[in-house]
């Protein structure tokens, strides 16, 4: 309720402030009607009239409450000087100083209430018979409003920080949403280089192959350019694939086309363009699509590797060996260690990051008597 009043506030401010004078003038102009009525009164009716609005209009300041509250003491003060008698419209003295503890720190609210005690001290100055009972009674209005003003001041300051809160929380959802999909779309974009580069590089062998046998054995070459075109058409479609998912305003290109997995190892080493052979040991368990994607990947990276670095006639062997772990190793017999560093790869962070989300290890490097290793250890997780 509270925060709704304050809402409407905000947004009808003119209306807000003619909601504040209204009650206390409506009560001025009502006991003006004896004075109309030729009761006698020290200054007169356009005197009573005019303290009152002195006193009243400045309430209407509500985001000046220390500047409202000095004028109406300011005046206040004047009349008593005046030795004029307290009057309805000096009520306002308590309206702004309840405007100025619910809106100002505590120091300026603690001295608010201060002039206001002296305010009531100086009333009862002129009383014909002051007692300490009527002091009593107009320090319990003073204090009654400057409690009610700080109470209504504490509140309004949890609400904004409830507010500031829920603000926040929002920015650092929005700003974990871009993280997260910043995080996919360079899982993506690896995705993308595996899948590239072996299929671009199996393209360039078989047509190399095709170049040389075009003479020689042209039924051979047509067979390097039909694996070509069918290599082509594979690294084609799984791009547009990959692609497609980062075009965050065409969902109507979504691919449903089921992952690769284990298989279907034995259709990616004996289309590699490299002369691969698959050991299988064990008995294979049911594992997540996502960890056999992975082995998938694995292998695929590590045969793209050999044909690039292992040098002319380089042959590879794939082993997959299931036990308490899955063991995935590939090793070729390529020149190993004097093989040339290409600057700028993927391959290996891939494979870190795909063994890593299954709690795995991955080491690659050259094998002691030339060739090169890579090795994949993985927990057995089983489907769900």
């Amino acid at each position: 309720m509270f925060g709704k009043v304050r809402a409407w506030s905000r947004r009808h401010e003119k209306l807000a402030a003619a909601f504040r004078v209204a009650p206390l003038a409506a009560l001025c102009l009502i006991l003006a009607a004896p004075l109309a009525a030729g009761i006698p009164v020290p200054f007169g009716l356009a005197g009573y009239l005019g303290l009152s609005a002195g006193l009243i209009l400045p309430l209407a300041w509500r985001d000046r409450p220390l500047t409202s509250f000095s004028i109406i003491a300011l005046i206040s003060f004047g009349q008593w000087a005046a030795g004029v008698n307290p009057l309805p419209a000096n009520l306002a003295v308590l309206v702004a100083l309840w405007a100025v503890t619910y809106q100002c720190s505590f120091r300026w609210a603690l001295a608010a209430g201060l002039v206001a005690e002296v305010g009531v001290f100086l009333a009862l100055v002129n009383w014909d018979r002051p007692t300490f009972g009527m002091f009593f009674s107009g320090s319990i209005f003073v204090v009654t409003v400057w409690l009610t003003g700080l109470y209504a001041n504490t509140r309004r300051r949890y609400l904004e920080s409830l507010e500031e809160r829920a603000e926040r929380a929002e920015r650092e959802r929005d700003q974990q949403a871009r993280m997260a999909a910043a995080a996919e779309r360079a899982r993506i974009a690896r995705e993308l280089h595996d899948v590239v580069a072996h299929n671009v590089s199996v393209m360039v062998v078989q047509a190399d192959g095709a170049g040389f046998a075009l003479d020689s054995d042209p039924e051979q070459a047509r067979l390097a350019v039909r694996n070509i075109s069918k290599t082509g058409r594979a690294a084609l479609a799984e791009m547009r694939r990959l692609v497609g998912v980062l075009r965050e305003d065409d969902a109507a290109s979504t691919d449903y086309t089921p992952q690769p997995g284990l298989g279907q190892l034995e259709e990616l080493v004996r289309g590699s363009a490299v002369p691969a052979r698959l050991r299988v040991g064990g008995v294979p368990g049911e594992l997540p699509e996502g960890q056999q994607l992975a082995v998938y990947r694995i292998v695929q990276e590590a045969l793209t590797n050999a044909l690039k670095h292992g040098g002319p006639g380089v042959h590879a062997t794939v082993e997959i060996d299931y036990g308490s772990e899955l063991v995935v190793r590939v090793t070729d017999d390529g020149r190993g260690a004097a093989a040339p560093r290409s600057p700028g790869g993927h391959g290996l962070i891939g494979m870190r990051e795909r063994v890593g989300m299954y709690g795995g290890a991955v080491s690659a490097g050259p094998r002691q008597g030339g060739g090169f290793e890579v090795l994949a250890r993985l927990p057995m997780v089983k489907a769900a």
